[in-house]
């Protein structure tokens, strides 16, 4: 009896500790990614709110795909805004929503609002699928 006292004590402490660097390692704070350089040139009329959440794995699925736009169309302007450890950006992406009519059940991130388009994108299907297409209409309606 006392030999398997001690292993069920064994067992309770790695159990213990495995839980502990879990907890440890997902509390850690995230490095920001930081915005990318806003250029203001004749397209800059067009603007791409990227809402997304620090520990959101599907924002990180669409996170390069954005950068990648970011490059490529340079006179837009990109603003990547977190919104789970950030209020002001939170608040942001409410009344941008609100805005647009979009039902509080249907929000979520990772969410992309195009300046003039009235239909956010959401999730990292939607946004891959038809991002550039929204921007390049955009791009259209401003020349």
């Amino acid at each position: 009896m006392d030999n398997t006292l001690k292993i069920v004590a064994g067992i309770v402490v790695v159990v213990l500790v495995a839980c502990i660097l879990f907890f440890i390692t997902t509390m850690s704070p995230q490095t920001p990614v930081p915005l990318p350089a806003v250029n203001t040139s004749v397209q800059g009329n067009v603007t791409v709110y990227f809402f997304y959440g620090e520990e959101c794995p599907h924002c990180h699925n669409v996170m390069p795909f954005i950068r990648n736009l970011s490059e490529k169309y340079s006179g837009v302007n990109f603003q990547l805004l977190e919104t789970w450890h950030n209020q002001t950006n939170a608040d942001f992406s409410s009344r941008m929503n609100d805005k647009l009519g979009v039902p509080e059940n249907n929000r979520g991130v990772p969410e992309v609002i195009v300046s003039g388009n009235t239909t956010p994108l959401i999730g990292d299907r939607d946004i891959p699928a038809f991002l550039e297409d929204v921007i390049l209409e955009q791009l259209k309606k401003k020349q």
